[in-house]
């Protein structure tokens, strides 16, 4: 275990962890619960089961919020526990890649590198890489070569635009608005529609299973609490109604892109324009956002097969490929 590295991508609702000594990708949910306080009772996918499910004494939840690290001891607890899942507690050091947000301050990129160093997973070297050089990486792009190349990650709780050029960023935006809000949207016109309440975890099945219900011409059945009764109750809810409910969304984000559009020297605009836009992230996939971005900017849409774990994947290439290592940089000093 030498030459042991780890590639990290911190998402608010999945962390993804790239394992250099088998070469594969851990990918679970990023949730901790605590019992009375201060008592590690079950973290990731595990706690993500007891999500509006725990009793009092347990409280689960998200250790990021909006893309930046909101409790820095429960997260340390949580990458503490996966590194020691991934190496069975055996490992005298290893070298840790962590992805961070372009657009965010100086602070909140600090706290990515603190994290690492403070978890105590006996961290050797500590180096940070923009997450959307790591996306563009994840798809298998030079992205040290002089083409423009536009990626848009929509992941849970945010959506990042950036225009890449020769290893770097040229502009970036980072927007509130991700595949949670998405089910908040679906929640709310259920709610207002069929006085129903409904868990954001149905919300988050119903947004995953949309285009193969609409294929099926198929309704969602879902269950959750009538607000007039009170009492439990099963609904089908037309898909049509999750597709209207989720367009604001998906128009914010097409928004956005035009501002990022607007903004790019004419020449990267030119390469942008013929390589299209590449689409990645955990909630990329939603039912008819590719196409309603690609209508909305008249430009192609390239999915990522692997959206979820693009940014692990790109991690993972600047681990094992020395072409690479020049994006990642130390933050111990703040700069690049």
């Amino acid at each position: 275990m030498a030459n042991l590295a780890f590639g990290i991508d911190l998402g608010t609702g999945n962390i993804k962890i790239y394992n250099s000594i088998d070469d594969t990708i851990l990918n679970e949910k990023n949730m901790i619960a605590i019992q009375n306080r201060d008592t590690l009772f079950a973290y990731g996918d595990s706690a993500f089961d007891m999500y509006e499910k725990a009793p009092g004494n347990i409280h689960v939840s998200y250790p990021l919020i909006n893309g930046v690290i909101a409790d820095i001891k429960n997260m340390q607890t949580v990458l503490k526990c996966f590194v020691n899942d991934l190496t069975k507690g055996r490992y005298s050091g290893a070298d840790y890649y962590i992805s961070v947000p372009t657009d965010v301050t100086e602070v909140e990129k600090r706290s990515f590198y603190d994290l690492v160093r403070d978890a105590d997973v006996k961290a050797k070297k500590i180096m940070v890489v923009e997450k959307a050089i790591a996306d563009g990486l994840g798809f298998d792009i030079d992205v040290k070569n002089s083409q423009g190349i536009l990626v848009v990650d929509i992941g849970f709780a945010t959506t990042e635009i950036s225009i890449l050029s020769l290893g770097g960023i040229v502009l970036s935006k980072l927007i509130k608005v991700g595949g949670q809000k998405f089910d908040d949207a679906i929640r709310g016109a259920v709610r207002k529609e069929f006085n129903l309440m409904i868990g954001e975890k149905t919300a988050e099945r119903v947004k995953i299973s949309l285009a193969e219900l609409e294929e099926a011409s198929a309704n969602a059945i879902v269950y959750g609490r009538d607000i007039v009764t009170g009492l439990p109750v099963e609904r089908e809810i037309p898909t049509y109604l999750v597709d209207q409910a989720l367009r604001e969304h998906f128009d914010t984000i097409i928004d956005n892109i035009k501002v990022i559009l607007e903004r790019t020297p004419p020449e990267l605009a030119a390469d942008i324009y013929r390589h299209g836009i590449y689409l990645t992230g955990g909630s990329a996939r939603t039912s008819h956002l590719g196409e309603l971005i690609s209508k909305g900017t008249n430009l192609k849409v390239n999915l990522a097969s692997n959206s979820a774990d693009s940014v692990a994947c790109g991690l993972a290439r600047v681990i094992k490929d020395d072409t690479y290592k020049s994006v990642a940089y130390s933050i111990q000093g703040m700069t690049k």
